[in-house]
């Protein structure tokens, strides 16, 4: 399928110590004894010795003895000091510097920046910075990388105003750490702009010939969700490596373009001669992969990851544990988790989440309790995944408690996702004023995505009192979502409110709204095949809805009988069946049945929920044709067998 090689590794230099020849000691240095060194007139090499030694403390017994400290002897310290993660003697190096006159010096104070950065001491950091008086763009760099990694992205760009207002030119480094300083906060759009305005000054000046501008501006845009620009960043880049074509990968893999991502990973192993993807673009491939439940492609990146020996990186394992899940092949994540021999919260993470992407809530519950059991403190998104797992086997009341664990026991205050994850636990379990009342009791913004959870439970049970309060809030804080009208559409059209429904439509017209297609995946001897729930250019298309129409008159005759109420328009009753079978799960089910042998699984993805009629009609498939179907929605896995849904109806 693709073509691989393998390139020698090489060793980046470190971010805080560039990369220098360290000076050639004597070797008798090495072993020499502080206390009978008096003699010795300069103790500078003995000092940096022990430092790499890691004898901090004997150095700084010696540094008090010695009268003409170096600079790379006081460079050596600070490393030492960030290393041995010492902010004490950080400190009194600091005043140390001070005190012998180096403190103006702006190769140490770059140093003294990132070893407070290092330790967590941002306001030293700060407090280095507004004393010195001579600032070149190494010292403001060092300032922009620190409250960049810190997440203080805006803070970074109130002083590259002012550094530009001085008239101090930028660097390839200053333009580096300001766009990053445009996603270290939350992406709000002012820094979208301001990314656009700093792309600007990069083209202005010459500069889109370095790569790690410009894979930094396709990472920017990335995070934004912008995908065509990042996209047409990246076609543009005279030089590519490997890490920006990971970048475009996990641009697209991340803002719903899994096929472009796996294209652009075939591309590059065609394109590529001096370079091999690294761990960081096997986990987008598989990211893309499982997007698409791609399982057969998955498996032959799972064989390259091999063969490169990228399965001992944690982040390409938990990648493959939900990779396999998100396939149907549960077990098989399981297996991968089973042979770790090291396992961070990310892979627990993972395999919690694949659980209750099936349906199995209690299992997922065991499995945090075992996490917690072996001493692996659980993360924000370890009660995401665990809260998910509840919300989709049911378990309100386990569901609840954990919600009331995670300040109590772990010292986790709940965020917008984890009162979502309430929501939806017991909306789904019509206990929709139960969770209004979580809604109306929170101590912090409930957000878009507290409403949405909340709205689309009303649409499952049909509250039109409760939609119309969470949808009037969804279109203040999201005025361009479709979505959000097409469920208040839905919910008014289940009640038959057809005057409403045709409000609601008007709404979407006038504001020029486009409402998200359905969608389907299928995957047919390791091709991708996509189905949209309207008539499209297909060669077997005929073919298919002839089986279509066949069946479905078989079907009725066996008890199938169409839930025409999910057609939003006010429409006679064959005319919602023939609207009906366009749906495009229907379409990708007869594709799998005409295109896959006897006792091959049929395997489909779904963009959006799966419907009422979508769900009923897989299940007479699945025993009628005495075939297994696994259709994972944007909700969870359904796993059709002899007519059953492994969901119990409840998704």
């Amino acid at each position: 399928m693709w073509a691989f090689h393998t390139p020698q590794p090489t060793q980046p230099p470190s971010l805080f110590n560039p990369p220098r020849t360290p000076p050639k000691l004597p070797s008798s240095s090495l072993t020499l004894n502080p206390s009978i060194s008096n003699s010795t007139p300069n103790h500078n090499q003995l000092i940096q010795s022990l430092c790499k030694q890691g004898d901090l403390k004997q150095a700084f017994k010696l540094l008090s003895r010695e009268p003409n400290p170096s600079q790379r002897t006081y460079e050596v310290l600070i490393l030492s000091c960030a290393d041995q993660n010492s902010l004490s003697l950080a400190q009194s190096l600091h005043s140390h510097i001070s005190e012998n006159g180096f403190d103006q010096d702006p190769f140490l104070v770059t140093k003294l920046i990132s070893m407070y950065a290092a330790l967590d001491s941002l306001d030293d950091a700060r407090k280095v910075f507004d004393k010195t008086r001579k600032r070149t763009i190494f010292v403001w760099n060092a300032l922009f990388r620190a409250l960049t990694l810190a997440g203080f992205g805006e803070e970074v760009l109130g002083l590259y105003r002012k550094m530009n207002r001085i008239g101090l030119p930028s660097d390839r480094f200053t333009y580096t750490y300001v766009l990053k300083a445009c996603v270290a906060s939350e992406c709000m759009v002012s820094l979208l702009n301001k990314g656009k305005e700093i792309h600007a000054h990069i083209l202005r000046h010459g500069l889109e010939g370095y790569v790690h501008i410009m894979t930094t501006l396709v990472d920017m845009y990335a995070r934004f969700g912008c995908v065509a620009h990042a996209s047409f960043v990246f076609e543009k880049m005279p030089v590519r490596n490997v890490v920006s074509w990971s970048a475009m990968m996990a641009c697209y893999a991340k803002n719903g373009k899994p096929f472009e991502a796996l294209e652009l990973f075939r591309e590059m192993m065609i394109e590529t001669q001096d370079s091999a993807p690294n761990s960081v673009t096997m986990v987008s491939v598989l990211q893309a992969c499982a997007a698409l439940s791609a399982l057969e492609q998955g498996k032959l990146v799972h064989a390259y990851i091999l063969r490169r020996g990228l399965d001992s990186v944690l982040p390409v394992i938990s990648a493959l544990i939900t990779m396999y899940a998100r396939c149907g092949e549960l077990e098989l994540g399981q297996r991968i988790f089973d042979r770790m021999e090291n396992r961070d919260v990310v892979s627990w993470n993972s395999l919690i989440s694949s659980y209750g992407l099936h349906g199995y809530g209690k299992k997922a519950m065991q499995i945090f309790q075992e996490m917690i059991h072996q001493g692996v403190s659980p993360s924000p998104i370890t009660f995401v995944s665990v809260l998910g797992a509840c919300s989709h086997a049911g378990l309100v009341e386990e569901g609840k408690k954990l919600f009331d664990s995670m300040r109590k026991e772990h010292g986790i205050h709940p965020s917008v996702e984890h009162y979502a994850c309430m929501v939806d636990l017991l909306g789904r379990a019509n206990r929709l004023e139960e969770a209004a009342k979580i809604i109306d009791e929170m101590r912090i913004e409930p957000g878009a995505k507290v409403w949405g959870s909340l709205l689309g439970s009303c649409r499952i049970h049909c509250n039109v009192e409760l939609a119309e309060r969470a949808s009037h809030r969804l279109f203040q804080l999201e005025p361009h979502s479709a979505g959000n009208y097409v469920l208040l559409a839905d919910i008014y059209a289940e009640a038959e409110m057809w005057d409403d429904v045709k409000r609601v439509r008007k709404l979407l017209e006038t504001r020029s709204l486009q409402k998200v297609a359905g969608r389907s995946w299928i995957e047919v001897r390791r091709k991708m095949y996509s189905f949209v729930s309207v008539d499209e250019p297909n060669p077997q298309i005929e073919l298919i809805q002839s089986l279509l129409i066949k069946l479905v008159a078989e079907m009725k005759e066996k008890g199938y009988s169409p839930q025409t109420k999910v057609v939003l328009y006010d429409l006679d009753e064959s005319e919602k069946e023939r609207i009906l079978l366009g749906h495009s799960e229907k379409l990708a089910v007869a594709f799998g049945l005409i295109n896959t042998k006897k006792g091959e699984t049929i395997r489909i993805t779904k963009n959006l929920r799966l419907c009422e009629d979508c769900h009923s009609f897989t299940k007479f498939i699945s025993k009628f044709t005495n075939k297994e179907i696994l259709v994972r929605d944007v909700n969870r896995f359904h796993h059709f067998q002899n007519g059953v849904c492994s969901c119990g109806d409840y998704w």
